[in-house]
Order: structure tokens, then sequence, then C-alpha cells
């Protein structure tokens, strides 16, 4: 497959599984470890959404689904299914180290290990995939925060998990 193609594949599968996973466990509803409060709000009074900036706020202080679907592909990367497992193992264990209630991170490594493996047989290996979380990673966290969060809100509304706190 074309390398191109397969990096914009691989960074829109990597996106929409782990905005999916997060979304859908309730990261945009409410701080669920210290300092995603913060975030949230600050990110706020800088114009953008109160949802948006508690999904940043959460994936910044705990492994959550962004970091369950980037370590994922590297343990698949380097060991296959198995380092795809051991790697959902390890993000449990840094969700309880981290006090963090939820599954995100570990649901988010699961899906991912799957999802490299899966489209590995069309061409899509797991370096890319790597490439590709690591931009869409950048999308969400690195270029203007109060416009991704405001994409962020609007996914969480979707989902009807947009946030109460105000």
């Amino acid at each position: 497959m074309n390398l191109i193609i397969s990096l914009i594949l691989a960074t829109f599968i990597s996106f929409l599984n782990f905005v999916i996973v997060d979304t859908y466990l309730g990261l945009p509803e409410e701080p669920g470890v210290k300092g995603a409060m913060n975030i949230g709000q600050s990110i706020k009074k800088r114009g953008g959404d109160l949802s948006g900036g508690f999904f940043q706020g959460n994936i910044l202080c705990s492994p959550d689904a962004s970091a369950g679907t980037l370590i994922a592909a590297i343990g698949v990367y380097v060991l296959g299914l198995e380092g795809g497992l051991i790697a959902a193992f390890l993000v449990f264990i840094g969700n309880r180290l981290c006090a963090d209630p939820g599954y995100a991170g570990t649901i988010g490594a699961l899906t991912m290990t799957a999802l490299v493996i899966i489209f590995s047989f069309i061409g899509i290996s797991a370096e890319m995939f790597i490439v590709g979380i690591i931009i869409a990673i950048f999308l969400v966290q690195g270029v203007h925060h109060p416009t991704s969060t405001k994409i962020l809100g609007k996914i969480a509304k979707v989902f009807g998990r947009d946030t109460q706190l105000e």
C-alpha cells in the first residue's frame, strides 16, 4: 500500500479509536484524576470548551485511550499480539497507579491491538500506526487547545457525554 495513504488511514483509525473510546467512557464529562479540572478550567478561560478541556486534562494526567493506543501499537510492533496484550496490562497498571477510576486506556489498548493486527492484513503496518497515533495525539493536544477542545466538545455532545459542570 502507498506510504502516504497508509499513514493517513493509520492516523484516522488511531484518532477514531482513542477519541471514541475516551468519549464513550466519559472523559469529557468530569475530571477523573487530579489536574484534569485545572486543565479544563484553564482551557475554558482561553476560549475553549470545558468538556473538551476535561477530555484533554484526563488524557494528559492518566494513561487513557490515547496512551493505550500508542503503547499497544508499539507492543504489536515489538512482539505481535502478545505485545499488544502486555501493553494493555501495563496501561491497566498505570491507571491504577494514577488512581484513575476508569478503564479507557486498557480498552483503547485492546481495541488498538485488534485494529493493528486486522489492518496489517491489508498492508498498514504497526509502524504506520505508531506514527499515525503520534500525529493524531498532536492534533488533539498540540495544535491549538481552544479549537481542539471545541471539536472534542462537539463529539462529546454527539455521544451525550458532555459535562454538566459549569
